[in-house]
């Protein structure tokens, strides 16, 4: 059973463990740690794949349009563009609020 936020506890876990001191390759291992970081890399990654795919849709739109396709009207390409914007600016946002997490965790005191 994959219950939300499951792949955060195990994380949070396995620093836990760390922390304190104890060896942390078997309990990240057992705890499939290493796991989460595939499967984040492989969620970032189609949600990337995503976005750029809502970009060439509405570039495709957008020309077959231009060119005098009758099967497609102004408000599809329009809405097309929207879909994108919204995609794109929210990836952007995402980047900047991990950048910001970064930047936070970095300046942290040791």
């Amino acid at each position: 059973m994959n219950v939300p936020g499951s792949s955060l506890f195990t994380e949070l876990e396995a620093m836990r463990v760390e922390a304190r001191g104890l060896p942390t390759q078997a309990v990240r291992n057992d705890l499939g740690v290493n796991d989460v970081h595939s499967s984040f890399g492989k969620m970032l990654q189609d949600a990337l794949g995503n976005v750029n795919e809502l970009q060439q849709t509405t570039n495709d739109l957008r020309t077959r349009f231009d060119m005098g396709d009758r099967s497609i009207s102004l408000s599809d390409v329009m809405i097309a563009g929207q879909k994108s914007s919204i995609a794109f600016e929210a990836t952007v946002q995402v980047r900047n609020k991990v950048l910001e997490a970064y930047k936070t965790i970095m300046n942290m005191p040791v």
